[in-house]
């Protein structure tokens, strides 16, 4: 299982989030430079980033700084937030990223989740966050009438090979992931899920592998000091 320790970039910082509440905001990290080098000396392959201002508004402030640390990371990194078309996916793929995310534009716009998955195949990842089981959006400050599971059913249709799925009421909590919802969602589709929101500690990664999810993206739980990165990794064993 690979392990993906995550950044998420608002105004410039490396902070988190609780619930995905915009007014929780806080700074983890004086440097994210630094950050991405602890994450790499602790064994990590791949990172995860989001940028929240994109994933909010569809701009991308954070652009220059994300692409320097994609560069200077020595990571494989997959990145999400703001990306609404195709000059975005291509930007950051052909700029360095490993793989981008398609969050809110893959509900509202399969046509460019296929023409996505066309050109890039499993270089492209949807993000499914769920609040209540019905699928956000607009960096979780809107919430469709869209079952999480109906939408990770089309777009398995799509042909797209990874899902990163959150519950929303896990993210930045450290309570634990919705290990039942992981499960639902690994029984209705044949994609590589990817775990993120709510992982505490290294029981969770244990058990997270037990399930045999592809990914598990852990945020808080490094920046608090509940989970060893370095442990983690070994845990999760082979990186991808």
């Amino acid at each position: 299982m690979i392990i993906l320790p995550a950044i998420d970039i608002k105004d410039g910082n490396c902070v988190r989030l609780k619930k995905g509440d915009f007014g929780t905001v806080h700074k983890v990290s004086e440097n994210p430079f630094e950050t991405a080098k602890s994450f790499k000396a602790a064994g990590a392959e791949w990172m995860h980033m989001v940028d929240l201002d994109g994933a909010k508004t569809g701009q991308r402030p954070n652009r220059e700084l994300i692409l320097k640390l994609i560069k200077e990371s020595g990571l494989n990194v997959e990145i999400g937030g703001g990306i609404r078309d195709m000059d975005c996916v291509r930007d950051y793929l052909e700029n360095g990223a490993a793989r981008v995310i398609l969050g809110s534009a893959a509900l509202e716009n399969k046509e460019f989740v296929k023409q996505a998955v066309a050109e890039y195949g499993d270089r492209i990842a949807v993000g499914i966050d769920a609040k209540d089981r019905k699928v956000a959006t607009k960096g979780w400050l809107n919430t469709s009438n869209v079952d999480f599971i109906d939408f990770a059913k089309e777009i398995e249709q799509l042909n797209v090979k990874y899902i990163i799925f959150t519950d929303i009421s896990c993210d930045g909590m450290l309570t634990g992931p919705n290990f039942a919802l992981l499960k639902e969602l690994q029984n209705a589709v044949s994609c590589n899920i990817i775990a993120s929101g709510g992982i505490r500690d290294i029981d969770n990664i244990s058990e997270l592998c037990k399930m045999g999810v592809y990914g598990a993206i852990c945020g808080k739980s490094i920046y608090s000091g509940t989970l060893d990165l370095k442990e983690a990794v070994k845990i999760g064993g082979l990186q991808k």
